[in-house]
């Protein structure tokens, strides 16, 4: 089974406070907005971070064409200055029974962890290092927003990459692949490529806006209890 988590809100709280700075002093950087002047288009949670930047310029007045041609000039420098921004230690901020839970799933034979999340890959590695829990997430697999603005996009990447790490010849199998993530948009993205998601109640939703969920979690005993069902052990 492979189970793709997202990072704030699923794996993290309260860890976007550097992140979103890092973004907002790109787009000045790059393309010379005001950010006292930025406008946020609601919330911000289950957006990839190109997502997000496209939908700040736009209300600034930046053309798409424009928005294109300097995309990965905005991305290179928020993974830049992110790098020197995030603090040293994030451990405080790992949602409570995280690390037990991956730990757990670690010792499973059969079962693969990636990531699945809207920021910038460099941007993901970094704040699950500093939060001390980014060694059992491998390199060269999952998904980010550095692969797709569309977050729709991430889960049928993410496959590809697993099968091709695992030498299947083909995408690792949708029947075999869950998504655990904490908004309206982590279960919209699993079931546009035809994946379940077990929704976590730890980001900013409540379990009465994640019913579209294939199960949802209140807690890390109730996402333990339902990776456990979901995986047979």
């Amino acid at each position: 089974m492979l189970l793709l988590f997202d990072i704030d809100g699923t794996l993290v709280q309260r860890a976007s406070r550097e992140h979103a700075g890092a973004l907002m002093q790109a787009l000045h950087n790059v393309h010379g907005i005001a950010t006292n002047t930025i406008s946020r288009h609601g919330s911000a949670a289950g957006r990839t971070d190109g997502e997000i930047a496209r939908l700040i310029l736009l209300d600034a007045g930046v053309s798409a064409e424009r928005i294109d041609e300097r995309a990965a000039d905005v991305r290179e420098e928020c993974c830049r200055l992110y790098a020197s921004m995030c603090p040293a230690d994030l451990s405080g901020l790992v949602v409570e029974g995280i690390p037990a839970t991956l730990d757990w799933l670690a010792g499973i034979e059969g079962v693969r962890l990636a990531l699945l999340t809207g920021n910038f890959e460099p941007i993901a590695r970094i704040k699950l290092r500093a939060a001390g829990i980014g060694h059992r997430f491998p390199q060269q697999q999952g998904g980010f927003g550095s692969d797709s603005e569309d977050r729709s996009m991430l889960p049928a990447i993410a496959r590809r990459r697993a099968g091709e790490s695992a030498g299947l010849g083909v995408s690792w199998p949708r029947e075999e692949t869950l998504v655990i993530g904490d908004t309206p948009r982590d279960i919209a993205c699993a079931h546009a490529d035809g994946v379940r998601c077990v929704a976590v109640t730890s980001g900013p939703f409540s379990g009465d806006a994640l019913t579209e969920a294939d199960a949802v979690a209140r807690s890390s005993a109730e996402l333990r209890a339902e990776l456990a069902r979901l995986l047979g052990v």
